[in-house]
């Protein structure tokens, strides 16, 4: 019973996380150039663990993430692996940091080879799992892992990703809540990439629903882990 309570009482603070926990590996400073050794190797895992969660979503035909949504749209229009696609649209949202002012970080430009690097040479390989388990619980599985490795890459602080730069730089700029905006834009991003034949399924509402509370939980572990 004891164990128990202590696990909801964990897990409640893990929810209740405002800001990205500071730790002894953490960057002091996003804009980096030549961070520590182990903060460099943080960030890779977690971006390392954040594409696999992406290509977990995406062999398992249930619905994927709203941009990969429209990576796998561009994909097939463009007849192009999904990794180069994601590659691409990544390269394009960063153009769009120039007019807010924004400066990428280390972890800016490692996000974007990573994650790309990662789906387009794993997804092959994982179409196994699909012989094993539900697709119902790959898109949570993969889900998970992409929110574990956003806490480890957030932890680092050595830049945020494209997407997340985006988002949050529209809001400072046009002063609009940022969950405006990210439903604004992902919204917008699920739609074009359905139009050009990206899959969207419960995977992708599970995404919805569940990544904040992983992205949360996984931030509370590893601050516990490596302080």
């Amino acid at each position: 019973m004891k164990i128990i309570t202590s696990s909801i009482t964990f897990i409640s603070r893990a929810f209740s996380i405002s800001s990205v926990p500071i730790t002894s590996w953490s960057s002091h400073k996003p804009n980096k150039i030549f961070p520590k050794f182990e903060t460099f190797l943080f960030l890779c895992l977690g971006l390392f663990l954040f594409g696999l969660g992406e290509s977990i979503l995406v062999i398992s035909h249930n619905g994927v993430t709203p941009w990969t949504v429209l990576a796998e749209g561009v994909a097939k229009k463009v007849n192009i692996g999904i990794g180069l696609s994601t590659f691409l649209i990544s390269c394009i949202v960063l153009v769009f940091w120039i007019p807010l002012k924004l400066k990428p970080g280390l972890g800016t430009i490692m996000n974007i080879i990573i994650i790309a690097l990662t789906m387009g040479y794993t997804i092959p390989f994982l179409y196994f799992l699909n012989e094993i388990f539900n697709p119902t619980f790959l898109s949570f599985f993969g889900t998970w892992l992409v929110g574990f490795g956003s806490g480890i890459y957030l932890i680092a602080n050595l830049g945020p990703g494209t997407r997340d730069g985006l988002m949050t730089g529209v809001s400072k700029k046009y002063k609009r809540p940022i969950s405006l905006v990210r439903f604004s834009i992902e919204s917008i991003v699920v739609f074009v990439g359905w139009l050009l034949g990206g899959t969207l399924g419960i995977g992708t509402i599970v995404f919805a629903v569940f990544i904040g509370p992983f992205v949360a939980l996984s931030l509370k572990i590893v601050a516990i882990l490596k302080k």
